[in-house]
C-alpha cells in the first residue's frame, strides 16, 4: 500500500492558479471515477477548499500513482503539466498521513485554528465514499483523522482566540469604515462562509442585511436569521446600490459581479462600496477596483489581516503537534499490521502454535520411541508447510499488486490475527514468537547455524 497526495493550497499557488483546480461537490463523483479507473489508483478522496484542492490517493506504488495523479489533473482541468507542477507539492509515504492530520487539526490552514476545515475534510471523505472510491485504508485514515481533529478542539485552547477569515473580514470592514454600527450588507450566494460572515458583521453593529441567492427560498431562509430581506436574483445591481458592505460567496464559474454593470449602478452614491469576494473561482470581477470609492478584497487579501492572535494560537498549535504524534503513531502501527511480510509472519506463526498444541496432546496418548516422535513431528510440519505454502506464495505476489493491501486485510481477518478473544490469536503468537527468539539464539551459540519452525 502507497499512499500519495498531490495538491496546491495558499501557501504555494495564487488564487488564480488555485481557481483552476477546483472541483465543485457535483463534479466529484465523475472525477473519481475517472481518477481510480486505471491501474495505479486503488482509493482516491479529492479535497477542494478555497484555499487548497488536494488528491488523496492509496496507489499500486509512489511514482505511479504520483505520475497517475499528475496526468489526471492535467487532462481534466485542461491545463499543461510542466506548468502545473511549479505549483504543486507532492507527499508519499508516510508523512502523507502527518499531512493529513495536520490539515484535519486546521495547523496547515491559512488561519491556524479556523474550524471549518474538519467539516471540509468530512464531506470529501462522504464523496470519495458514497462514489464507491474508498476503502479500507482510506476508512480508517480518514476515520480516524475526524477523532483527531475532535482531540485537538476539546483538548487544546487553538481555536478559542478570535481569529478567521469571517473575523479578518470584520477587521477589514473597520478599516473602511470607521464604524460597522448602522451599515447595511449584502449576501450573495447564501453559502456557510456567508453566513458566518454576516454573523460577525452583524455582531459589530451592522443593521441592516440583504440577501440575494439563485435559489429564493435558500435567500429568504438565511434573510429570516438576520431579520433582513430577500431580494430576487435579478434586482442584485439594486441591492449593492442599498448596501455599504457585499459579501459574495456562490458557486459560479465566471464573474458576477462585473465592472460594466457595477459602475452605473453606484455613479450617484456618496459613500464607499466594501467589497469581499470569499469564493473560489472569484465572483467579482477585479476590475471594479478601478471605480471610485470601491474597496475589493478576495481570499488572499484576507489572509494577511489576522495576525494578533497568531501567537498564542502557536502555542496550543505546538500542543496539537504532540497529539498528532500520538495518532500518527497509533495509525503507522495498524499499517505495518497490514503488510504482507507481518501478515505472512503471523500466519505461520498461528499454524505453529496450532501444530504444537496438537501434536503434544496427540503424543501424549501415544507410547512412541524418538525416532517415532520425530517422524510425527517431521509429517505435522510438512502438512502445515505445505497447506500455507500456495496462500503465503499467492498473498506475496498479490502484495504488490494496485489492491494489495485488500489481500492483507482479508487474510488477517480470515486467520482471525487480530481476534484478541482467539486462543491461538495475538497474544498466543507473541509468546510463540519470543519463545522460538530464545530457542534460536541458544540453538546458534551451540551449533552456529540458525532454523525456524518446520523449515518455514
Amino acid at each position: 500500500m502507497h499512499l500519495v497526495v498531490v495538491g496546491l493550497s495558499h501557501k504555494t499557488a495564487p488564487i488564480e492558479i488555485r481557481e483552476k483546480l477546483t472541483f465543485p461537490a457535483s463534479a466529484q463523483a465523475e472525477a473519481l471515477s475517472q481518477l481510480t479507473r486505471g491501474d495505479q489508483i486503488a482509493e482516491a478522496v479529492i479535497l477542494s477548499t478555497c484555499n487548497r484542492t488536494e488528491l488523496y490517493a492509496v496507489a499500486a506504488s509512489e511514482d505511479g500513482g504520483v505520475d497517475a495523479i499528475l496526468d489526471f489533473l492535467a487532462d481534466y482541468h485542461g491545463l499543461d503539466r510542466h506548468q502545473l507542477v511549479r505549483y504543486l507539492y507532492i507527499v508519499t509515504g508516510e508523512p502523507v498521513v502527518r499531512h493529513l492530520f495536520r490539515v484535519v487539526a486546521s495547523l496547515d490552514s491559512m488561519v491556524v485554528g479556523e474550524a471549518q476545515i474538519l467539516g471540509q475534510v468530512k464531506e470529501a471523505y462522504e464523496h470519495a465514499f458514497n462514489a464507491g472510491a474508498t476503502g479500507r485504508a482510506f476508512n480508517k485514515l480518514f476515520r480516524q483523522s475526524f477523532e483527531l481533529g475532535k482531540r485537538v478542539r476539546t483538548e487544546t485552547a487553538i481555536g478559542e482566540s478570535a481569529v478567521s477569515i469571517s473575523y479578518a473580514a470584520v477587521e477589514l470592514g473597520k478599516r473602511v469604515f470607521d464604524s460597522l454600527a448602522g451599515r447595511a450588507i449584502l449576501i450573495l450566494g447564501a453559502g456557510k462562509m456567508s453566513e458566518l460572515t454576516a454573523r460577525h458583521l452583524v455582531s459589530n453593529g451592522v443593521s441592516e442585511v440583504l440577501v440575494v441567492n439563485r435559489t429564493r427560498a435558500r435567500a429568504e431562509e438565511m434573510a429570516a436569521q438576520f431579520n433582513g430581506t430577500a431580494l430576487p436574483y435579478d434586482r442584485l445591481y439594486e441591492g449593492i446600490a442599498r448596501a455599504d458592505i457585499v459579501i459574495s460567496s456562490t458557486a459560479a464559474t465566471d464573474y458576477v459581479i462585473t465592472k460594466a454593470d457595477l459602475a452605473p449602478a453606484i455613479k450617484h452614491r456618496g459613500r464607499p462600496l466594501f467589497l469581499i469576494d470569499i469564493a473560489v473561482p472569484r465572483d467579482i470581477d477585479p476590475g471594479v477596483n478601478d471605480l471610485r470609492g470601491v474597496f475589493l478584497y478576495d481570499i488572499d487579501d484576507l489572509s494577511g489581516v489576522v495576525e494578533s492572535n497568531l501567537e498564542e494560537r502557536m502555542v496550543e498549535a505546538r500542543r496539537a503537534e504532540g497529539i498528532i504524534d500520538e495518532e500518527v503513531a497509533t495509525f503507522l502501527a495498524w499499517i505495518e499490521s497490514m503488510e504482507v511480510v507481518p501478515t505472512v509472519a503471523a500466519i505461520r506463526a498461528k499454524a505453529e502454535v496450532i501444530r504444537r498444541m496438537e501434536l503434544e496432546k496427540a503424543l501424549k496418548r501415544l507410547d512412541l520411541s524418538d525416532k517415532e516422535r520425530t517422524t510425527v513431528e517431521a509429517l505435522s510440519c510438512a502438512i502445515v508447510n505445505k497447506m500455507l505454502h500456495g496462500p503465503t506464495a499467492r498473498l506475496k505476489k498479490a502484495a504488490s499488486g494496485k489492491e494489495g493491501y485488500v489481500y492483507m486485510d482479508v487474510a488477517r481477518a480470515l486467520y482471525g490475527l487480530d481476534d484478541s478473544e482467539d486462543r491461538h490469536g495475538p497474544a498466543a503468537i507473541r509468546n510463540l514468537l519470543n519463545m522460538r527468539a530464545r530457542e534460536i539464539v541458544e540453538q546458534q551459540k551451540e551449533t552456529g547455524e540458525s532454523f525456524g519452525d518446520c523449515g518455514a
